[in-house]
């Protein structure tokens, strides 16, 4: 129940999948990984299957649970294919390679929270994870 509320899901406890949108079903994946108390949440490009908009609020509510202090995970190990979703929510961005998979690139994000997309800080980061790519 602590976790139900932590993701924002009061009142739909006895809610079948089915009747669940993508954004709640998301939310119920991260409140599950939440209750066995992980020191590291690991997730896979967990808000590629939302809308823009369910994304960016699951994306701030990641944050306030990660900051949250009464949560005991302090790391988040994300993969994600979009780039300013890595730059709005890491520390620290890992670039891998394909086959075989291997570091090509490092960036520290040095930015405070919550980003601004519209600070060219932002787009400077942004500039350099995709020519890295590019």
């Amino acid at each position: 129940e602590y976790y139900i509320e932590k993701v924002g899901l009061n009142g739909q406890e006895e809610a079948y999948p089915r009747e669940l949108s993508g954004g709640m079903k998301q939310r119920v994946g991260i409140a599950r990984a939440l209750a066995v108390e992980p020191e590291v949440l690991l997730m896979d490009e967990p808000f590629s299957s939302v809308d823009v908009l369910t994304s960016i609020n699951l994306r701030n509510e990641l944050i306030d649970i990660w900051t949250d202090p009464e949560i005991r995970m302090n790391t988040v190990l994300l993969v994600t294919h979009q780039i300013e979703e890595a730059v709005e929510l890491a520390d620290r961005i890992l670039i891998l390679s394909r086959r075989p998979g291997h570091i090509v690139g490092e960036f520290r994000i040095d930015l405070p929270r919550p980003r601004d997309k519209k600070d060219p800080a932002f787009s400077n980061y942004v500039d350099q994870v995709f020519s890295l790519l590019a």
